[in-house]
């Protein structure tokens, strides 16, 4: 098969599919955008650079700060911003500077968040529109059937009714799977973020 006879098939494919298969293009369109911003968002390398990491590793109680800081501001991140928010409070007790860090890392892990509620969006509507395509196909089908029956007219309304619902479902499966990698990735670096901010408040808050 020619690359041509392929396109055509493909774009036959989603010109039978009726007017339900142009809003599950869209969508495939945003899901697709989404998957890729997030992938890169999320990378560990944006999220919790290895050299902040280290410089609060080989920090020792009594050392300053002032490593720590300088990778912290080469490297913006989530977890820079975490650890300048513990910085910034050091002349507050232990328990409200962790009171503050927590609702510093409840903002930067909304915002690793963001752009998820497009997955879960194409994960519920896929389906139901391509439910909403299979309705319509089955519809002409019927009305062609009052009509005399056209045999091209009935097999348009089937090509309608089965191409949006694998449409429906080639949206809807990505999103799912990509929707439940990422929240459990989010998790993963949720974990290791707090596990650095409690290293750092360990080290900076000597026991008396």
């Amino acid at each position: 098969m020619t690359s041509q006879t392929t396109l055509s098939t493909i774009a036959d494919f989603f010109e039978r599919g009726g007017p339900f298969m142009v809003l599950l293009v869209l969508l495939s369109i945003a899901t697709l955008a989404a998957i890729l911003l997030r992938a890169w968002r999320l990378r560990e390398s944006a999220i919790i650079p290895r050299q902040v990491v280290e410089a609060v590793d080989a920090l020792r109680p009594g050392h300053t700060l002032q490593a720590l800081q300088k990778e912290m501001e080469q490297h913006p991140s989530a977890i820079s911003m975490i650890l300048s928010t513990l910085i910034s409070h050091l002349n507050w007790s232990k328990s409200e500077n962790l009171e503050a860090v927590q609702t510093c890392a409840r903002h930067e892990i909304a915002h690793m968040e963001k752009g998820l509620v497009i997955l879960e969006i194409a994960t519920g509507t896929g389906p139901l529109l391509g439910l909403l395509g299979t309705l319509s196909g089955l519809v002409s089908i019927f009305a062609t059937l009052g009509n005399n029956g056209d045999p091209v007219a009935v097999a348009r309304g089937i090509s309608e009714a089965l191409n949006t619902t694998i449409a429906g479902l080639a949206v809807a499966v990505p999103s799912l799977i990509a929707h439940s990698y990422f929240q459990r990735r989010i998790e993963m670096l949720a974990v290791q973020m707090e596990s650095i901010a409690a290293s750092l408040l360990a080290k900076i808050y000597q026991p008396q």
